[in-house]
Order: C-alpha cells, then structure tokens, then sequence
C-alpha cells in the first residue's frame, strides 16, 4: 500500500486550485482502472487524504459519487472498500455492453467512418502484446471499446460506458491468467476495425455480437473460481 500512496501522491498536482469531490473521484477512479487499489482493498481516508491533500469532507464526497458507480462499497463499522462484483454483475456488464455498442455499430449510417481513434487502440494492443505486457493489452482492449462507443459521437453514451468499462475492470483485476484471456481478442479488434474500414457495418456488428458473448463465457469461467479469494 505505501508504494500505492506513493503514486497517488503524485497525483495532487492534477487537483490544482480548483480541487473538488469529482476531480478526486477522477483520480481514484483510475488509480482502481488501473489496479492500484485492488477489489477488496479498504480504502484508508487518513491516508488518501493525505496523499492528495484533501479534506476529509471532500474524501467522504469522491468515496460516495464512486460507490453510486459502484466501484466502492461501503460496510458498517468496517470502512469503505474496492468492489468485488460477482458473476451475476459480471453478466449484467456484458448485457448493458451488448446494447449499447452493438446498438452503436448498428447506427453508424453510411461510410467513411471516424476510426483514427480505433485503430490507435489496436495498435496499442499489438505492441503491449509484442512487449508480453498483458495488462497492456488489457487496457488497449478497453480503449477499442471506448473508441467504438465514441464513434455514436454521444457525450451521455461515453459517460456511461466510461462507468461501465471501469467497473469491468474490477472483473479483469482478479484473472490470474491475463493473456488466455485477452489475446485471442487481439484479431478479434483487427477484424472489426477492418470491417469498419471497409463499410462493413451489418458484418462488423454480427462480429462484435459474437465477440462480446465469447468474451463473456471466457471471463464468467476464469472469474467464478477466482472471486472467492478475494478477501
């Protein structure tokens, strides 16, 4: 944890003169992405408060915007804790994931389409994989994810899934085995983005459609095992 706080620490120069509840919320929001505070991990008001330099008022406030995004529980006389969802979060996930970004791929309209972004996003993944950074990929996977959402060009459709993507998060977190899980997908991101290049759009959602239910399987398989570790 001290190295955790650590980091965090560098990160109070993002609050700035304009520090508030959601600016810290932001910065934790993150740090939980990126797995700094592990699911299941209690979170010490004393000690992110000190390392950001924060009130413990305005701590209180980030902890609860992030328990409504359900990224944060908090237990009686226990403190407040990193989520670890179950299986059944894990499947509603997939089935909020299935609506909006086939739903995305679906309304697209006519060709070109807007696929700087995505393509950025699987090029990052071919080089975490190159690299054997499996988190890397990880976190690529997600910005393919994001990109795709992002081509609706809906600023409510990116605030959503950047909750949902988050929460997903704390899923990945625990598999033990991160490139079983996440390469395959690597050509899987390269084939859809190809589909897209090409005005394929009934295909690429048919492509997406299948990956997303794969990826659920995959994930609901690794996951039931592991959660029960978690502290």
């Amino acid at each position: 944890m001290a190295a955790e706080l650590t980091d965090l620490a560098d990160d109070r120069a993002l609050l700035g003169r304009t520090s508030t509840a959601e600016r810290v919320s932001d910065i934790l929001r993150s740090r939980i992405a990126e797995g700094f505070f592990p699911p299941g991990t209690r979170l010490s008001e004393d000690s992110i408060g000190g390392a950001l330099g924060v009130s413990r008022n305005t701590l209180r406030e980030a902890f609860r915007l992030l328990t409504h995004e359900r990224l944060l529980v908090h237990e009686l006389n226990r403190g407040v804790f990193v989520r670890v969802l179950t299986v059944e979060d894990v499947e509603d996930i997939y089935r909020t994931r299935r609506l909006v970004e086939c739903a995305v791929v679906r309304g697209l309209g006519s060709p070109p389409y807007g696929l700087d972004g995505l393509a950025e996003a699987v090029q990052e993944g071919q080089r975490a994989a190159h690299e054997n950074d499996w988190k890397g990929v990880s976190t690529a996977n997600i910005h393919f994810h994001r990109e795709l959402v992002a081509l609706a060009g809906s600023a409510r459709t990116d605030e959503l899934m950047r909750s949902v993507f988050a929460e997903l998060r704390l899923a990945f977190h625990v598999v033990d085995n991160p490139r079983k899980l996440y390469e395959p997908y690597l050509a899987r991101n390269l084939l859809i983005l190809q589909r897209l290049q090409k005005g394929e759009r009934d295909e690429a959602e048919e492509m997406l459609a299948a990956y997303l239910d794969d990826s659920l399987k995959g994930l609901v398989e690794v996951y039931g095992r592991r959660v029960a570790d978690v502290p």
